[in-house]
């Protein structure tokens, strides 16, 4: 099935997603790779808030290049979701809704997904350059010092997705891996 979602995401659009779903994003979401996320647990871990509001939000796993001229962004494909893993959980708890990058998830973090009614979606990896065509916008919001980690707000439209794991935790990986 063809959706078209606006972030930041609602739970009773989340609710009908099912894995392999093709998904079409709008709106604001945030970009954090592995060093904007160990920030944010050892944010947590001292009592502070987070530098971005979590509840609702879209994190997409992606490490942009550097902008060509005229352009908002360079290449923007997604990274290896699994490295995330570890700081996941507590953000989904926290309210994040939804999750965006390549491959496989740990069972932990489908667990998390369950209980808060999240979603995982894939971006087709190695189409960095058509992706960055639908990122209208991109500021740097937090951790700049940790230049293409740093987490950045973006504006998309049309964000072409799939849903790789749906909130009952059905995983489209686990479908087709057998």
């Amino acid at each position: 099935m063809e959706r078209h979602l606006k972030l930041p995401l609602q739970e009773q659009d989340i609710k009908k997603l099912h894995a392999g779903d093709y998904v079409y994003l709008t709106g604001e979401m945030y970009t954090a790779r592995d060093a904007a996320h160990k920030r944010m647990r050892d944010a947590l871990d001292r009592g502070e808030k987070l530098p971005v509001e979590i509840k609702g939000s879209a994190i997409y796993y992606m490490g942009p290049s550097p902008a060509r001229e005229g352009r908002v962004i360079g290449s923007a494909g997604p990274t290896t979701s699994s490295r995330m893993d570890r700081y996941v959980p507590q953000l989904l708890d926290l309210g994040m809704k939804g999750m965006i990058g390549k491959g496989k998830r740990s069972a932990e973090v489908i667990d998390a997904m369950v209980r808060n009614g999240g979603v995982y979606f894939a971006a087709v990896g190695g189409a960095g350059a058509l992706l960055s065509k639908c990122i209208k916008s991109s500021e740097v919001v937090a951790y700049e010092d940790l230049g293409t980690e740093a987490i950045r707000r973006l504006y998309v439209e049309d964000f072409p997705v799939i849903v790789a794991i749906d909130p009952e935790g059905t995983d489209l990986y686990a479908s087709v891996s057998g």
